[in-house]
């Protein structure tokens, strides 16, 4: 088994949010701001253009926008993982080709899939992730989600670890993460570089429990989430445990309340981005749910809250 120190990327890796304009432009300024926060609040990595990004309302420029803006913004202050999701095997590795070329640490993909009915089976995953890591020298995590409605078992992830070269980063956020995770990791041995949580880490301590090196959350409170794996890693779990169940009325309103828009709206509350709005035609927050997500975060001080002010 690869002890986790061998690991090139651990700890945590929250999903940066896209700010827009009231009218929908991207904000490019904003953006940077939302950037350095999640830097100062504790982030050991970024993620950008995952679904919690809104990669889905974006345009192809308007990637490549992000991508190198972003990049280049963080100047190689801590590694950033591209996501480059994609059904066709050659626009993914295209896509995944120029965020390695522009700095990005790894890429995460999602399995092929378009809308609610069109997958494809285990050789055509197999073989698409083949293609993908034949065309970058970088790692590939794999991300199990519920939103690709695309079974992938722990033997068949575990059998893709082993057999192609750079898929060695697994985000697992499918049900039963914690039990997915040690069969993977008791499957994949050596080759599970990267057993990772995910969904807004409302699953964290079973996941960490289950052997999880990394964690990709929201990205709202960092300063939340970071000290949780600190302690875990560090061995004291109680800690961390309490940790986390102080932290864990925000992740929940987050979770299963305000979604992706979680991020933005303590962001703008806390005056790091201009807007929250997400793109038409994805609604606004609830209201009452945006201020219960503020009351949660205000009782825990979060810094998102006080850092743009």
């Amino acid at each position: 088994m690869t002890h986790p120190a061998a690991a090139r990327y651990q700890g945590l890796f929250p999903v940066v949010p896209t700010p827009f304009t009231e009218t929908g432009d991207l904000d490019l300024a904003s953006q940077k701001r939302c950037v350095d926060f999640m830097i100062d609040a504790g982030s050991n990595g970024l993620c950008i253009l995952a679904n919690f990004s809104e990669q889905f309302l974006l345009s192809d420029d308007e990637r490549e926008v992000l991508t190198r803006t972003i990049l280049e913004h963080v100047a190689g202050r801590v590694p950033v993982i591209v996501t480059t999701t994609h059904f066709s095997t050659k626009v993914c590795a295209e896509r995944s080709r120029r965020a390695q070329d522009m700095g990005a640490a790894m890429l995460m993909v999602m399995p092929p899939y378009h809308g609610a009915t069109f997958r494809v089976g285990e050789p055509q995953i197999h073989a698409f992730f083949q293609q993908l890591s034949d065309a970058v020298r970088i790692p590939i995590m794999v991300q199990d989600a519920p939103a690709a409605g695309t079974p992938l078992s722990a033997a068949f992830l575990a059998r893709m670890a082993t057999e192609i070269e750079h898929v060695s980063y697994f985000k697992i956020e499918t049900a039963g993460a914690a039990a997915k995770l040690r069969e993977l990791i008791r499957l994949g041995g050596d080759a599970i570089e990267g057993p990772w949580d995910g969904e807004e880490a409302i699953t964290l301590v079973p996941d960490l429990d289950a052997g999880a090196t990394g964690a990709m959350t929201g990205g709202g409170f960092p300063d939340g989430i970071r000290p949780i794996l600190d302690a875990w890693r560090a061995g004291r779990r109680d800690e961390a445990i309490a940790a986390y169940e102080r932290w864990l009325p925000l992740i929940n309103i987050e979770n299963r309340q305000c979604g992706f828009l979680a991020a933005k709206s303590l962001m703008k509350e806390g005056g790091i981005i201009d807007c929250e709005a997400p793109r038409h035609p994805w609604p606004a927050v609830q209201p009452a749910g945006r201020a219960l997500l503020i009351e949660t975060a205000r009782r825990l001080d979060a810094l998102a809250l006080r850092w743009g002010k």
